[in-house]
């Protein structure tokens, strides 16, 4: 009866699609039970294992395997058929959705969440404001010390670390700061994780790092409570024709809705499965009220539900 429920809601998201479904291809998996492959960007690992061990818990019956990886790598599983859903940062571009007319699959697109990327700096910097047009500046290369960030501050090289060359983070911060790219300065580092990411900063007085906001936003995570003593988070504020310009603020939830953090960017679930598979069971559950809640909790926000605003560092 759960199952049935659970299907029914959700039903008339996918029917549409099913046109598409080859004929006398046969499946043995279920909106709720089987196995299927997803692959998920990287930046998003602990919001969406959480969604997943719901999810099992809820349906013993379910196995999905997530793979996380960079963003280009998740759209290349999708585009191959080595994942059935794809949890990203971006629509499919153009040649992709070409890809998939040609073997006459429509992609489905579902907004879940809002995503934040959050700056962070070592505990023992006291340099923890930014504005947008610095920002920009900073990932050009204009600005490669601390003094030229603030009067005052060290006369030291900033380093900024992200996860990995191929991640959405990188692509968002490049398009965020009006660059194809990153300056080719020797002061940018690439990661493999986010939690590289952290780690590396926690350590290295001099550091920026650019990390998803879900890695030190739930509060009910023990990592994430251990993280928070490792980094603070800075605050931005936005350009000045924008809402909230003057104002620093640190990405929390309130913020994120109203507009007023700058950076922001919303996430998505495309779905290639066009039946009412296990992938689609599961894209069903993270739209739904629970997986919606845990988004919430996560510190991201919910595309449908309320928000609440949470102080990620009270430092």
């Amino acid at each position: 009866m759960k199952s049935q429920v659970f299907i029914s809601a959700f039903a008339l998201l996918f029917v549409l699609a099913a046109c598409n479904q080859p004929q006398g291809k046969k499946h043995s998996d279920t909106a709720t039970s089987g196995s299927v492959s997803i692959a998920v960007d990287e930046t998003f690992a602990p919001i969406i294992q959480e969604e997943l061990d719901v999810f099992h818990h809820l349906y013993p019956d379910a196995n999905v395997t997530a793979n996380f990886k960079p963003e280009g790598e998740v759209i290349l599983d999708l585009i191959n058929d080595s994942a059935r859903i794809a949890i990203v940062t971006r629509d499919l571009t153009e040649q992709e959705r070409k890809t998939f007319d040609q073997i006459n699959l429509t992609v489905i697109k579902k907004r879940f969440a809002i995503d934040a990327i959050a700056l962070i700096v070592n505990p023992e910097n006291k340099d923890t404001t930014i504005s947008m047009p610095q920002v920009r500046e900073l990932f050009a290369g204009k600005i490669p010390l601390w003094s030229d960030l603030k009067k005052g501050s060290p006369s030291d090289s900033i380093i900024i670390v992200f996860d990995n060359p191929k991640s959405s983070t990188v692509r968002y911060m490049a398009e965020i700061a009006g660059y194809n790219k990153f300056s080719s300065s020797s002061n940018f580092y690439a990661m493999q994780t986010n939690k590289d990411v952290i780690n590396y900063v926690s350590k290295h007085k001099n550091a920026i790092g650019i990390i998803g906001v879900n890695w030190i936003s739930d509060f009910d995570d023990q990592q994430t409570q251990l993280f928070l003593k490792e980094i603070k988070v800075m605050a931005v504020a936005p350009d000045r024709t924008e809402p909230g310009a003057g104002e620093y603020r640190k990405p929390y939830q309130a913020y994120i809705k109203e507009g007023t953090y700058p950076l922001v960017r919303d996430l998505y679930i495309l779905n290639r499965e066009a039946r009412m598979g296990l992938g689609t069971g599961f894209s069903a559950f993270i739209m739904g009220d629970k997986g919606q809640r845990i988004v919430l909790k996560s510190g991201l926000l919910p595309a449908t539900m309320p928000t609440r605003l949470v102080n990620i560092n009270n430092k």
